[in-house]
């Protein structure tokens, strides 16, 4: 499980140095936002040089309407990265259709088929949160599902997407709230979006520990500063990780039950994946 995806400019060198010396879960090479689209080009070379060198590499790419798409995917496939962050999607057909190009790609460039994985950023659009359920039929390769406020907010001319506390006015509120169901429903990772303000670390604690408690399986960072606080937030702690392990031992020991009775309360499948969750990410840290 994913704590933290790092964005990271492809094409900044000074940027790209320094995140390779960060301890983060994932890095998030940036070609859309962060990058001019005169400096794509060689942000692309940037990237594909720098994914070689890691396993734990995905790159943003240019949403699927514009023509630098798939130059983006083009230039990076061949370096095998782990998977392809897709902004502005409208439905889980646009992820579908990615997949297509990753299958012509990948047997171009002899990549294991089905290796290069998704993430998609769901919320972008208006259009996009009315049928966000479509992605419980989406590709295998979906990974997970992240959202972001900024495209919405501007799409329906709004003046602000947060209030004076920082807090998520109720439009947004409900955009993150349908992701996470998104994405559960799916069964790929829920990744909460992004904390912009990367000096102020008491706030990312209480959003980075409330995106947990709330359910997320992850979150997006914009600073390197921020990684540790995230990562640490979605750490459960030793007692949630006993509990966990027995729950997995429970269902291990009877794989017939559909539910079972643990220390007076009823388990199913939602507790056993959300336990085997819990497990994979200790053993991981172990």
């Amino acid at each position: 499980m994913t704590r933290c995806l790092l964005f990271v400019p492809a094409d900044s060198e000074r940027k790209l140095a320094r995140a390779a010396d960060v301890s983060v879960d994932a890095l998030i090479l940036d070609l859309e936002d962060a990058v001019t689209s005169e400096a794509r080009p060689k942000a692309r070379a940037m990237a594909s040089e720098f994914i070689g060198e890691r396993d734990d590499v995905w790159v943003r790419i240019n949403p699927l309407s514009t023509p630098d798409a798939e130059k983006d995917l083009a230039a990076v496939i061949a370096s095998a990265p782990a998977g392809i962050v897709l902004p502005k999607p409208e439905s889980a057909a646009d992820v579908n259709t990615l997949s297509g190009l990753l299958d012509k790609l990948e047997a171009q460039h002899a990549v294991p088929a089905g290796q290069t994985k998704i993430i998609a950023l769901c919320t972008e659009r208006v259009k996009a949160l009315f049928s966000l359920g479509g992605y419980t039929d989406a590709t295998a390769r979906l990974e997970g599902l992240s959202w972001g406020a900024e495209d919405l907010s501007a799409e329906v001319g709004a003046k602000a997407n947060r209030d004076a506390e920082g807090n998520w006015l109720p439009p947004y509120e409900l955009a993150r709230s349908l992701c996470l169901f998104a994405a559960h429903a799916a069964e790929v990772a829920a990744i909460d979006t992004v904390f912009t303000d990367f000096r102020d670390d008491t706030g990312l604690v209480r959003y980075a520990t409330n995106a947990a408690r709330d359910g997320f399986n992850g979150m997006l960072a914009i600073h390197p500063g921020q990684v540790e606080i995230i990562q640490s937030a979605f750490m459960p702690a030793d007692d949630e990780i006993a509990r966990a392990r027995r729950i997995v031992e429970l269902f291990e020991a009877h794989p017939d039950a559909g539910a079972l009775s643990l220390d007076g309360m009823m388990l199913d499948r939602p507790h056993l994946i959300q336990a085997q969750r819990i497990v994979a990410l200790a053993n991981k840290e172990g």
